[in-house]
């Protein structure tokens, strides 16, 4: 991958440029710039700005750097400089200090410095602020500002803090819903106006969003001032008390009001302006700080990227040009490239639901959807059936004889049960077809538990019934025999989950019932007992503390296990009268029972040993094993030989060494599970002859071309009778269509069944079928989707190609150093293999750059969660993340913006059918197009999901509200300066969305093939595989759309699918049926039989 001709002559070195002499912000966050972007540009985006008190110069901000700029408009001077993102700024009432929000602490504060930069105070503390939008009291004592937690900590309130210091005094604390932003001091300092709202954005919201208040500091109490249906935001009073300057909303557009507060009449004072961010979170407020000047004269405010002087008396508007000329520091380049490969096998990249014999010596786990069991030191895998349904769920029988199992065949599921040595032909124990999840052996080896529900409830579940139980569902169990036996009925589900024993007692069931409790009940479903309850550690600016996922009561009854966010603890289960306990293991030294954290980079399916002396867990194809008196046997070895060393250098006058030095901990066993699947390529070459070929390469477009594909990729491209075809090649007439690289989705959301697995996932053949051949899945929630990749990859499913970022990697994980953020990296770069992870949110500033320098040394490329978050967007790629999620939230944008993603070559997927900052694409579409009649549609997705995307929407929404179009223009000029944008369709109408979200980026005005080239050569640059994808090249994979019109006349075109290829297979784009070099035919789907038919009813007979 190339860097672009803009971008190479904008990016130097650090090293070869001199510094800023601004007030640097570097010193607490670990990320260090080896790059910067020269800026020397009269244009900028959202710029917060105000004016001095001697009415001679404006501070603003501008990409994350504050200046000052004369009021008659000229060169800038720049304040601050360095990583950190600075913002917001406000002159004191003396001129001589100005107060701003930054992160240069690792978390979002307020500070305040001098105006030359020499003194620089912190105002608010903490690591997982939110602090928006400050202001001074006319006094220049106090200052006010909005602050809550970053994510779920809390929505931003009215908070007043005093220059000298102090943990300042909450203003406004109620409604908790309550949101609070803007703030602004009346001239007596009595009344500090400001904007509200009820939570902390709406999608697709409803008008008025927002409504002016004032808070009154002698009283306490507030005031509402406006009930504009177009909301009121943003208030800024004038020096001399008179009038009042607020943004609101008139047919879509954002518009500035002024008020006379005296007589309080209103007028339209300048229209339109910077469309607001009311329909997001504001992070940056909901519109750019303005101020007046001292005389009350005049307003000044940014819109349309400049700087304006308005006149409040006569209406008039005066530009104050600005040149801002400064070096913006930059994160390191995270670029890496991902072959794709041929090799006749491949090494299966996970174990599912691994579980250790009782005597320890196998391990049994499914793979591929099958069953399996190995030795315990991983070697010898082996098949235990021949079976081609989906096996999952593995349990061993008491005396390791028998392993019982779940068994899906994309109709209805079984409870079997097989040897464990093999060679006998598994028994199944179940009568009654349904869905059986999660069995267990009782004690006596007797009887299997296990969860149950409907197989037509599994079916219409788009997700099936992830990770918890089938709802609505039943505790059965069978008894164990020679073949099938009806279920007993134990209970309701009743919110139970994860059935199994405590050695001598078998009259008991234990469940982790709830959300974090550990329950019993007897085999008729009655004397509930709850015995344990567990939670996890409060993440930094939230108010709830986590809960496990898993809860496992030792065999013995003495212990119990949980996974709680990717970590497994143990604690002590002490017996206690009356309520369960509550054990808080998020910092075990502190629990209230002897608790323990037993991994670092996570682990999941954990289960304990027989003997209840070890857990194990599986990351990837990896087993764990933990052993408990292993390690604490290591734990005393460790603590006597420091206890020792402590006492040498005592008697020796030594200083000690750090305690926390150089401890590694135990280090649990581990092991690898080799299996080698067989990949799927097919064998011959054939010869698309006739095309209209767009390469979106090199070569352009060929207006009458031929393709030769052998195997699975392209061996030769040129105009018709221009190759050199093998005689045996298979001749296929493609003439007057036209031939695309297969699209790239970058953000699909494709989801299928989890744990239980189901071999009829529609939402890849949908996306197969609309000429999506490769997707990427930015946030899986679970790690299923590698074993469906692998699944792919053997060709036992039909589908695009399977990338994904795994589970995301969120404030949840509470990464608090750079050793810690490597070892989560390390789950995905060693044990996972994603390429790519989903940084979502996690953490303050800080957090988030070590994730970065993690990800880059382990040649992961992380791509991040826009969160409705505009600062957090853009200091995001200040620090090199190379991918962002959704639309940034606010519109227009200007080349400040456009100049910063090119340089930093961030990739860009807007997933505008679900907009930030104004309704969803997807409205637009599903109001105007007719996808419930699709036929084709039809075949591939089920007809309730058609059905509850097509009917009865809640909401429909004029043309002009719609911003899609709006944010589409920022996606044209970034592609045509030669930055990157992906299409992502985010799995809102599996197939045919894809063409809609292309058809929304392409309503920014975007040429047709520069519009292919997002959805074909710059999607695969932004994953990384662009080396063997998104052009029509020799060498590169046989992916391609053959279309029967040309997208280059009109985008549209793109839906006009008469064939795709995906890795050298032809498939017919109406059915999938193969029609090169094999004739699969797919389905038939539980769905095709569905209809009603000719029957008796009203009308009928």
């Amino acid at each position: 991958m190339r860097t672009p001709l803009l971008a190479a002559a904008l990016l130097v070195p650090t090293g070869l440029l001199a510094q800023d002499s601004g007030s640097g912000g570097n010193a607490d966050l670990p990320l260090q710039p080896d790059r910067t972007l020269a800026i020397d540009m009269t244009v900028g985006s959202w710029i917060s700005l105000d004016v001095s008190p001697d009415g001679q110069t404006i501070v603003f901000d501008h990409l994350g750097d504050l200046f000052t700029v004369p009021i008659t408009g000229g060169d800038a001077t720049q304040l601050t400089s360095g990583m950190a993102f600075d913002a917001q700024p406000r002159f004191s009432p003396d001129g001589t200090r100005i107060v701003f929000t930054s992160d240069r602490s690792g978390g979002q504060n307020v500070w305040i410095m001098s105006l030359d930069g020499s003194d620089t105070t912190q105002v608010t503390t903490g690591g997982a602020n939110r602090t928006e939008s400050p202001d001074w009291a006319p006094d220049g004592e106090y200052v006010v500002s909005s602050k809550g937690g970053f994510r779920g900590g809390g929505l931003p309130k009215l908070w007043l803090h005093h220059v000298d210091g102090g943990s300042g005094v909450q203003l406004i604390d109620e409604p908790d819903n309550l949101k609070t932003l803007g703030a602004a001091f009346d001239p007596t300092g009595r009344y500090i106006w400001h904007a509200r709202r009820t939570g902390d954005w709406t999608y697709n919201a409803q008008f008025p969003q927002y409504q002016l208040a004032v808070y009154d500091r002698e009283t306490g109490e507030t005031y509402t001032r406006t009930s504009r249906y177009g909301s009121g935001i943003r208030p800024t009073p004038s020096p001399d008390g008179r009038w009042l300057v607020y943004g609101t909303r008139h047919d879509a557009r954002t518009g500035l009001i002024i008020r006379d507060l005296e007589s309080g009449a209103e007028r339209w004072l300048a229209y339109p302006v910077q469309h607001d961010d009311q329909e997001s979170r504001g992070t940056l407020d909901v519109l750019p700080g303005m101020s007046f000047t001292p005389d009350s004269r005049h307003l000044v405010a940014s819109y349309g990227g400049r700087i304006w002087k308005l006149d409040v008396v006569d209406g008039g508007a005066e530009q104050i040009p600005f040149r801002v000329q400064y070096d913006l520091e930059l994160g390191p380049l995270v670029e890496f490239d991902y072959p794709i490969e041929d090799t006749p096998t491949f090494t299966v990249r996970q174990i599912r639901d691994a579980v250790p014999s009782p005597d320890g010596s196998r391990i049994a786990f499914t793979a591929l959807d099958r069953l399996w069991v190995a030795n315990a030191d991983g070697t010898e895998p082996r098949r235990l059936t021949a079976d081609e349904h989906s096996e999952h769920y593995p349990a061993w029988s008491p005396d390791a004889d028998w392993i019982a199992y779940a068994t899906w065949d994309g109709e209805a599921g079984h409870l079997h049960k097989v040897r464990a040595a093999g060679g006998d032909s598994p028994v199944r124990l179940t009568e009654r077809g349904a869905v059986y999840i999660t069995p267990a052996w009782s004690p006596g080896g007797d009887r299997v538990v296990a969860l149950r529900s409907f197989a037509r409830d599994f079916q219409e579940s788009a997700g099936g019934f992830g990770s918890g139980a089938p709802q609505p569902g039943e505790i059965v169990w069978v008894a164990d025999g020679d073949g099938p036996g009806a279920a007993t009925l134990i209970a309701p589900v009743d919110g139970r989950r994860g059935p199994h024993f405590t050695a001598g007692s078998g009259d008991r069931i234990h469940f982790q019932s709830g959300q974090d409790m550990l329950a019993s009940i007897r085999w008729d479903g009655t004397d509930e007992r709850e015995h344990v309850r567990i939670r996890g550690a409060t993440p930094p600016g939230s108010q709830n503390a986590l809960t496990p996922s898993v809860l496992r009561m030792a065999p013995q009854g003495d212990q119990v296990m949980a996974l709680i966010e990717g970590q497994i603890y143990t604690a002590t289960v002490p017996m206690v009268g009356g309520d369960a306990p509550l054990i808080n293991v998020g910092n075990p030294s502190r629990a209230a029972m002897p608790a323990r954290r037993l991994t670092d980079m996570g682990g999941e399916f954990p289960v304990w040993a027989a003997s209840g002396r070890a857990v194990h867990w599986s990351l990837g194809r990896a087993f764990f094993t933990y052993d408990l008196d292993a390690a604490e046997a290591f734990e005393e070895a460790q603590e006597a030989e420091e206890a020792a060393e402590a006492e040498e250098e005592e008697e020796e006058g030594e200083e000690g060494d750090d305690p926390d030095e150089d401890d590694d901990g135990y280090t649990p066993v581990e092991v690898w599970i080799d299996i080698q699947a067989g990949r799927d390529i097919p064998r011959g070459t054939a010869l698309l002859s006739g095309a209209r070929v767009v390469t979106v390469a090199g070569a352009g477009t060929i207006e009458r071309g031929d393709i030769l594909v052998r195997h699975n990729r392209i061996a030769a491209v040129g105009p018709s009778g221009s190759l050199d075809v093998p005689s045996d090649a298979r001749v296929i007439d493609v003439s007057g269509k036209t031939i695309v690289p297969g699209f790239v989705d970058t953000h699909a959301h494709m989801r299928p069944a989890r744990n239980l697995h189901r071999a009829d996932v529609w939402p890849y053949l949908a996306n197969l079928a609309y000429g999506v051949t490769t997707t990427r899945d930015p946030q899986t929630g679970t790690t299923d989707v590698l074993s469906y990749a692998d699944l792919v990859r053997t060709g036992e499913l039909v589908g695009p190609r399977v990338y994904s970022t795994g589970p995301g990697v969120f404030w949840q994980h509470m990464i608090d150093s750079e050793d810690e953020a490597r070892d989560i990296m390390s789950k995905y770069a060693n044990y996972f293999d994603t390429k790519t992870i989903k940084m979502y949110v996690a953490g303050n500033r800080q957090q988030r750059q070590w994730i970065i320098m993690a990800a880059r040394e382990l040649g992961l490329m992380p791509t991040t969660e826009g969160s409705l978050n505009l600062r957090q967007n853009l200091n995001e790629t200040i620090d090199g993340y190379p991918g962002l999620e959704h639309s940034i939230p606010i519109y227009p944008v200007y080349d400040d913006y456009v100049r910063i993603f090119v340089a930093t070559k961030r990739a860009y997927s807007p997933t505008l059918l679900v907009s930030y900052g104004g309704p969803w694409a997807e409205n637009y579409f599903f109001s105007r197009e007719n996808p419930h009649d699709d036929e084709k549609l039809r075949r591939f997705v089920p007809h309730s999901v058609i059905d509850s995307g097509t009917r009865r929407r809640a909401q429909w929404f004029r043309d002009e509200e719609h911003v899609f179009a709006d944010h589409a223009v920022f996606v044209k000029d970034l592609v045509e300066a030669g930055g990157r944008a992906g299409v992502g369709s985010h799995g809102q109408l599996q197939g045919l969305g894809y063409h809609w979200e292309l058809w929304a980026m392409a309503a920014g005005g975007i040429g047709e093939l520069d519009a292919l080239r997002m959805a074909t050569i710059l999607g695969a640059e932004a994953i990384g595989l662009d080396e063997d994808l998104g052009t029509i090249e020799t060498g590169k994979l046989a992916d391609l759309v053959i279309l029967d019109a040309n997208p280059l006349d009109d985008i549209r075109n793109t839906n006009r699918i008469a064939m795709v290829m995906m890795n050298g297979r032809l498939f017919d784009a109406e059915t999938l049926a193969e029609q090169y070099p094999g004739d699969r035919e797919v389905g038939p789907m539980w769905w095709w039989d569905d209809e009603p038919g000719a029957l008796p009813g009203v009308g009928g007979n």
